[in-house]
């Protein structure tokens, strides 16, 4: 396994490996025991970046979420983890009833909601702090300030470690991180956005933005992860839910454009050439980026992430690099 430090103050900043777990469906779809045996391999490997959210799965059984954060909390008081298993942790997406959704009825990002999804999470977690706690998706009810400020105090209380951000517009990242800065608080420091090797379309519509898919890694953001020395980006969906390499799991409307083409033979030929499998070019091209990103992989059984644990040892050549870059 390879490692990089996320975070700056030597009060917070963790090493984490390369490749980080998602556990999305650990408790809905893949059920306890299946979750225990990934996790098992994971850290067998040197995994140690482990990533949930309170709102998990909530649309899997019509509930309000929280039961990855059960599997995760069950699963660290059998094996005896402590701190040596970074877990990240989202909030302001889980809806406030069972049966809505987090578009209409999300609990948000207010002081008193933030206050109140975070007991839950560390009950849940069984944890003392929160290794790293990200603002799910914006809340245009809440001024930035004032959901900037309980983060920084959760931070300054220790009750959290790492503060990030998932699924808001660039110039809200930096104006949330500008606020902290001015205040002398903690701000943003870890972004979770959806990137892959296939880049995603940002101007269609989405469910959070009438101007375009706002949970999208773009050039402004990349822009500002290879600018902002302190900022790291994980990356959700890199391997596309499957459609790579699976044809019953269709590529989106969003990546339906004009670099897909060249960028899919691209991904076919470095494969053979590597002797990789296409998901294993896809995420050694992004751990090795230029400007990195740490990928977040699903898993459904221990085969899956063996695959992409694979993909941490492998070196694509420069030239390899080249043609992948180069369209």
């Amino acid at each position: 396994m390879k490692y990089r430090t996320i975070g700056t103050n030597p009060a917070t900043r963790r090493e984490v490996s390369v490749l980080s777990l998602g556990a999305m469906l650990f408790g809905t779809l893949t059920d306890e025991k299946t979750s225990f045996a990934i996790l098992d391999r994971y850290v067998e490997a040197g995994g140690t970046f482990v990533d949930t959210s309170d709102n998990y799965a909530y649309w899997q059984t019509g509930s309000v979420g929280g039961e990855s954060e059960t599997v995760l909390g069950n699963w660290r008081r059998s094996r005896g983890i402590g701190d040596e298993i970074v877990i990240a942790t989202k909030l302001g997406a889980a809806p406030l009833a069972p049966g809505t959704g987090f578009v209409d009825n999300a609990e948000g990002l207010s002081a008193s909601a933030i206050r109140k999804a975070v007991a839950g999470s560390r009950a849940r977690l069984g944890m003392e702090r929160l290794d790293v706690l990200y603002a799910h998706i914006p809340d245009p009810k809440i001024e930035l300030a004032e959901t900037v400020r309980e983060f920084g105090a959760l931070v300054a209380e220790g009750t959290v470690g790492l503060l990030g951000v998932s699924n808001h517009w660039a110039w809200q990242v930096e104006r949330a991180r500008a606020i902290a800065r001015a205040e002398g608080i903690a701000g943003y420091e870890v972004l979770q956005y959806q990137h892959s090797y296939l880049r995603h379309r940002t101007d269609l519509p989405s469910q959070l933005s009438p101007d375009g898919e706002l949970g999208t890694a773009d050039g402004n953001l990349l822009s500002m992860v290879r600018a902002e020395r302190d900022l790291a980006l994980v990356a959700y969906s890199p391997l596309l839910g499957g459609a790579y390499v699976r044809d019953d799991k269709p590529l989106s409307a969003g990546h339906d454009h004009g670099s897909r083409k060249a960028r899919t033979a691209a991904l076919r030929d470095v494969a053979k050439s590597s002797g990789a499998t296409v998901n294993q070019v896809v995420l050694a091209w992004m751990i090795g980026a230029e400007v990195p990103a740490i990928p977040l992989v699903g898993a459904s059984s221990v085969a899956q992430i063996e695959e992409s644990l694979a993909a941490v040892d492998l070196e694509l050549t420069e030239d390899e690099r080249a043609r992948l870059n180069a369209v």
